[in-house]
């Protein structure tokens, strides 16, 4: 169990530092391409911004979801690649069909990837709403000056 839990949160912390750097990349992205962001025209901008972030958050959560695959096909809780990706997916995304399951010595990491899915989409989703909103104010300041 001890093993599980150390394993576990090795991996919540090293999905952590992906999803901190990816915000800080993203954050300087947007402060270069700001002036182009704020000039008309406007929408399509906003729109290609959306694109590219939703991009960016998916490509995140699948990083997540392969590091969980990975390890749990490592430790041997699944015979294949595929299987392992199917059921970290599975629980990434809190989806629990239960069609497959792990072995008893690595079932606390199902809940474990849960919860990193969990936190994952809720920090990134917080993340595409805050860039939205601060180029949007932006967009929206600039067109009132």
């Amino acid at each position: 169990m001890l093993t599980q839990i150390a394993l576990g949160t090795g991996l919540l912390i090293a999905n952590l530092v992906v999803m901190a750097v990816a915000a800080l990349v993203l954050e300087v992205v947007f402060r270069s391409a700001h002036p182009w962001l704020i000039a008309q025209p406007q929408r399509p901008k906003l729109l290609l911004m959306l694109i590219g972030v939703g991009l960016w958050v998916l490509g995140v959560v699948t990083a997540g979801v392969w590091s969980w695959a990975g390890t749990l096909h490592l430790l041997g809780a699944f015979a294949t690649m595929e299987e392992a990706v199917y059921f970290a997916l599975e629980c990434f995304t809190t989806l629990g069909l239960g069609d497959m399951v792990p072995p008893t010595e690595w079932r606390i990491l199902a809940a474990m990837t849960a919860v990193n899915g969990f936190l994952s989409f809720g920090l990134l989703t917080a993340l595409l709403v805050e860039a939205l909103r601060q180029v949007r104010l932006a967009q929206l300041e600039r067109r009132h000056d």
